[in-house]
């Protein structure tokens, strides 16, 4: 579980493409979710889960679809 979070940050910083970077982040919010319920911490995980990675990546997401993207020659 550690292993998969250490590598959806590192995706997370060394993708090029904007939204395969919030993807990644959004799962590496919700491995840290999982971390913390593994840990016997509900309230911090659930508290984890909704915020963000249910709100605040939704938020990434519509700004990144939203915005202009340049094509790739």
């Amino acid at each position: 579980m550690i292993v998969l979070t250490v590598l959806l940050a590192l995706l997370t910083v060394e993708l090029e493409d904007m939204l395969h970077a919030v993807i990644s982040l959004c799962g590496m919010c919700i491995t840290i979710g999982a971390l913390f319920w593994l840990l016997d911490a509900p309230y911090v995980s659930v508290f984890q889960l909704l915020v963000y990675a249910g709100a605040v990546m939704v938020l990434f997401i519509a700004t990144v679809m939203l915005t202009a993207r340049k094509e790739k020659p």
